[in-house]
């Protein structure tokens, strides 16, 4: 947007370059003729005077000749106000451009502080969520670590128990083979006891 202003800028400035250049030249144009005019007007005058000789009075009922001085006067006005009105239209014309130039500029200026803006809450944004990212980690490094712990504990104790069981059915299997060996005693003595009674 900048760049399109500038480069606007410079084709108003190559204008005004070209429509000075072109009232320069016309002005200049104006002089050469008015100059001429003066030549002309200063060739005829010395011409009359030498034409005139003697002291005769001529009195000569003509209409006088036209003004050049109050036609060049008319003409150099006339001059002065087209250059006068093309300045003030390209003044007004020039002010319009400036004033367009500047809206687009302060235009331009409104939306990239609404960029700005817009990055600073992004960022404001994505730091909070990268502390609550950290804060997460941190949470789950904790609990795979107390995970951990608690595996550990639990496993240990489960291998306690497992020995307790071991020894536990270890000692019931040993009670089982003595309880046996009593019952196969006590099954004798009462055969023992019943052959006695009998006899």
């Amino acid at each position: 947007n900048v760049e399109a202003d500038i480069n606007g800028l410079h084709q108003i400035l190559d204008q005004l370059t070209a429509c000075r250049s072109d009232l320069e030249i016309q002005c200049e144009n104006l002089q050469d003729e008015l100059c001429s005019l003066k030549k002309n007007h200063e060739e005829e005058v010395t011409c009359l005077k030498s034409q005139s000789t003697g002291d005769v009075n001529v009195e000569v009922n003509a209409c006088p000749g036209p003004d050049l001085r109050k036609i060049l006067e008319e003409m150099r006005c006339k001059y002065e106000s087209m250059i006068e009105c093309n300045r003030k239209e390209v003044e007004t014309w020039y002010a319009s451009k400036i004033e367009e130039v500047n809206r687009d500029v302060c235009t331009s200026s409104q939306e990239i502080e609404e960029s700005n803006n817009k990055v600073t809450e992004l960022r404001r944004q994505l730091q909070a969520l990268e502390i609550d990212y950290e804060a997460q980690c941190s949470l789950r490094d904790t609990l795979e670590a107390s995970l951990g712990e608690t595996e550990h504990r639990y496993n240990s104790h489960l291998a306690e128990l497992q020995e307790r069981i071991s020894a536990l059915e270890q000692q019931l299997g040993e009670l089982r083979a003595e309880m046996e060996c009593q019952n196969q005693e006590y099954t004798e003595l009462l055969d023992v006891k019943s052959r006695l009674e009998q006899e």
